[in-house]
């Protein structure tokens, strides 16, 4: 699911642009052209294997210089009085202001039949935390974050119950930094206990089995001057017994000879072991090692000792555990490896790699949910543990799904659906009759059936078949004259994926199409799409983006004066090179 990408622009900003370049309007444009604060040039050039590569801009790399900031200012200052002007501006801004303020859930979780779930009123700085002793008991307030500070920049940062469900660590993050400390909370008295974790970073939390303590990762405590700013090595996987000091904590694996290694430990559903996630700086690679529990020994014995595939833990089945890989299958399989025979030539095929991108994988009521990405939009099927298909989940439309998190002694889990045209919801699954029921759902300010997402396909440049989704009001007419949003990603294996977004609706309600093509460069099919669109294959993003944008006016959706285009973060990088290579097909450009 395309969980980490999001727009990140200004919707405000974005509306106001592609309405001032004349994409909302047929009206001519009549203003004189702006008159932008000329960047200064220096004489900067670098040798890079015999050719040289001048960077008359450099000194913008300054950002704390006084000049930089100064033409900074003078940037802004332009840009502000340009957007102060559009009559249209107000109006956007007060539509989104209703339509912003909607519920939102996360998706509940159960632990010793309580359940834990998280909900924003809408206007909340951070979402609280709630409790309920059943479904049909009155949530309960257990964590409010906006309590933490005056300010609002204390956040929560995480959190596990332990699997009687008495009790909760969570964790503190305050100005928006990485480490986190660690508390621990009564659930039914609401207070907290004296135990005060520090210096974890990158880490969740595991209980053990009977609630006398957690696993987490953490770091020495780093020495001034320079205490939140060095970079972080030799991570260290601990075991916290409650009611003992931090320091006493017991030291279960690190890597003292590289500091890029990080460990991740996690308690299987049954108690007996701790497995540990081992990784290296940001490779999509892992080892893994695990502690046998219940032999009573601190003994890390090491299951796969080498760096050549991603392996996700599902469950297992005593000394049996299955792993999601994508050893041998870049759209991701199940395997299954036995610990009394580890070596290689001894594991088991148990879901075999599909054409679909295989996202996430759980075992639930002795049987595995398996989520896939099926051309950019989720598909879920419901195995049995020898791997035989049991049947598909039934999802309400083209759209992304998360959840479907559980214990394979749970009969229900619950998951999260969103697309273009529908506000995130909340569904209940019964893993017996595979039946959805609605759970909690977003009420937002607008009628969804008054929309459509359909689904295409276009050739790109080289031939390659690329899918788009394409979000407007239904009965849209395609003659050519619709102002029309392509928005694009492209990079670090990142699949975008149908997602909810106000300021879509706002767009959609002025007229607007909202297209997202599924460029290469992403994960959308696996490895193979993110190698096709990165390093000496990068052009192939930026060519299946002018691809889209060619489609659609060859299809009468829109015409050049009348498209947008934007991105953020490498989507930035997406935008900049189009508009550079292909400036007459494009009316505006937001990044």
């Amino acid at each position: 699911m395309w969980s980490s990408v999001r727009t990140g622009l200004s919707a405000v900003a974005v509306l106001c642009i592609v309405a001032a370049s004349g994409c909302m309007s047929t009206a001519p444009r009549t203003e004189p052209p702006l008159k932008y604060p000329p960047p200064k040039t220096v004489d900067v050039v670098d040798e890079c294997h015999g050719v040289r590569v001048s960077d008359p801009y450099r000194w913008l790399e300054e950002l704390d210089s006084a000049e930089v900031k100064a033409w900074i200012a003078a940037e802004n200052e332009l840009t502000s009085a340009y957007l102060a002007r559009i009559p249209v501006r107000e109006r956007i801004r007060q539509r989104l202001t209703v339509l912003w303020n909607y519920e939102r859930y996360s998706v509940p979780f159960e632990r010793g039949g309580r359940y834990f779930y998280l909900r924003n009123d809408g206007l909340q700085n951070h979402a609280v935390l709630y409790a309920m002793d059943s479904l049909e008991a009155l949530p309960r307030v257990l964590i409010d974050p906006n309590t933490f500070s005056a300010d609002g920049t204390v956040a929560l940062a995480g959190y596990a119950a332990s699997d009687d469900g008495r009790l909760l660590a969570y964790g503190v993050s305050s100005a928006g930094t990485d480490w986190v400390e660690y508390k621990v909370r009564n659930v039914d008295t609401g207070e907290d206990l004296a135990d005060h974790l520090k210096w974890i970073k990158f880490s969740a939390v595991s209980w053990d089995k009977k609630g006398e303590g957690f696993y987490y990762s953490g770091y020495d405590e780093p020495k001034d001057p320079t205490k939140l700013e060095a970079v972080n090595r030799y991570q260290k996987l601990f075991y916290h017994r409650l009611g003992s000091p931090q320091s006493a904590d017991a030291l279960i694996c690190h890597n003292p000879d590289d500091g890029e290694w990080g460990f991740h430990g996690r308690v299987t559903d049954d108690g007996r072991y701790l497995v540990i996630s081992v990784g290296r700086g940001t490779e999509p690679r892992n080892r893994v090692y695990y502690v046998d529990l219940a032999a009573r020994a601190t003994d890390v014995i090491r299951l796969i000792d080498v760096f050549d595939a991603r392996y996700s833990f599902i469950d297992n089945d005593g000394p049996i555990f299955w792993f999601h890989t994508d050893l041998d299958a870049p759209r991701g399989r199940v395997i299954a490896v036995d610990t009394r025979h580890p070596a290689r030539e001894n594991w088991k095929e148990i879901i075999p790699e599909s054409t679909e991108t295989l996202t996430d994988v759980s075992a639930i009521h002795n049987m595995f949910v398996a989520s896939y990405l099926k051309d950019a939009h989720a598909a879920v099927r419901i195995f049995e543990e020898s791997g035989s298909p049991v049947r598909d989940v039934d999802l309400p439309g083209l759209g992304s799904v998360s959840g479907f998190a559980g214990r394979r002694s749970d009969r229900e889990t619950f998951y999260l659906f969103t697309g273009f045209n529908t506000p995130p919801t909340i569904y209940r699954y019964d893993m017996q009759t595979g039946r959805s029921t609605v759970f909690r759902r977003a009420r937002v300010d607008f009628n969804p059936d008054d929309y459509d997402t359909q689904q295409v396909f276009y050739p790109s440049r080289d031939g390659t078949r690329v899918p788009m989704f394409i979000t407007s009001r239904k009965g849209l007419p395609r003659d050519g004259d619709n102002p029309t949003f392509l928005y694009g990603y492209g990079g670090f294996g990142a699949s975008v994926t149908p997602y909810f977004s106000p300021a879509t609706v706002a767009w959609m309600e002025m007229g607007g199409i909202y297209a997202v093509p599924n460029v290469r460069g992403g994960g959308e099919y696996g490895r193979a799409w993110h190698d096709a669109g990165r390093l000496k294959n990068k052009q192939n993003t930026f060519d299946d983006f002018i691809a889209a944008a060619e489609w659609l006016i060859a299809n009468r959706y829109t015409r050049p004066d009348r498209l947008a285009i934007g991105g953020a973060s490498n989507g930035g990088l997406l935008v900049g090179a189009c508009m550079t290579q292909r400036p007459e097909l494009f009316g505006a450009a937001a990044v």
